[in-house]
């Protein structure tokens, strides 16, 4: 004949199944965490490189629409990206250089605006700006680099663009 079960044993490997259930369901709720977490942090990486591209480009800009030609030099700029009134960022922007000139009689439009040239005295010249962002409090390292092209006389184009 058959024995009849004993309830008190059933418990037990109720409970113990019970047990293991919950330790897999909190390992599955720690992962969950643990990956939206390290997500957050991706996100934010990247909002602080946007954000350092986007000073560097604000400071090559800036650059632009001064006469960098007449002395290139190299400068430190402060960037407020948010217009709160404080500095974000600090850009290094290195000395521009003059890569290429040469000598074009149509003498079309260039990047800057300067006087009218006569077309005899007028050189294209293309420039190179790099500005580099160090972020000390994300950690974020961008360097930018622009080409501009800009229209020089002869006696401009001695002094800058040999």
């Amino acid at each position: 004949m058959s024995r009849p079960i004993s309830f008190s044993r059933q418990r037990g490997i109720t409970l113990l199944v019970g047990m293991i259930m919950l330790v897999l369901i909190t390992l599955m709720v720690t992962t969950a965490f643990m990956l939206s977490n390290t997500n957050l942090k991706s996100v934010n990486n990247m909002q602080a490189r946007n954000e350092a591209i986007a000073a560097a480009n604000v400071a090559i800009e800036q650059v632009l629409s001064s006469p960098f030609t007449d002395a290139p030099a190299a400068e430190s700029i402060d960037v407020d990206i948010d217009n709160d009134g404080d500095t974000d960022y600090m850009v290094d922007i290195a000395p521009p250089v003059c890569i290429r000139a040469s000598r074009d009689m149509s003498a079309p439009p260039s990047s800057i605006t300067l006087p009218v040239l006569s077309v005899a005295s007028t050189w294209n010249t293309l420039w190179d700006i790099e500005a580099t962002v160090n972020d000390l409090r994300s950690g974020a390292k961008v360097t930018v680099r622009s080409g501009t092209r800009v229209l020089l006389d002869e006696a401009q184009k001695q002094l800058v663009c040999p």
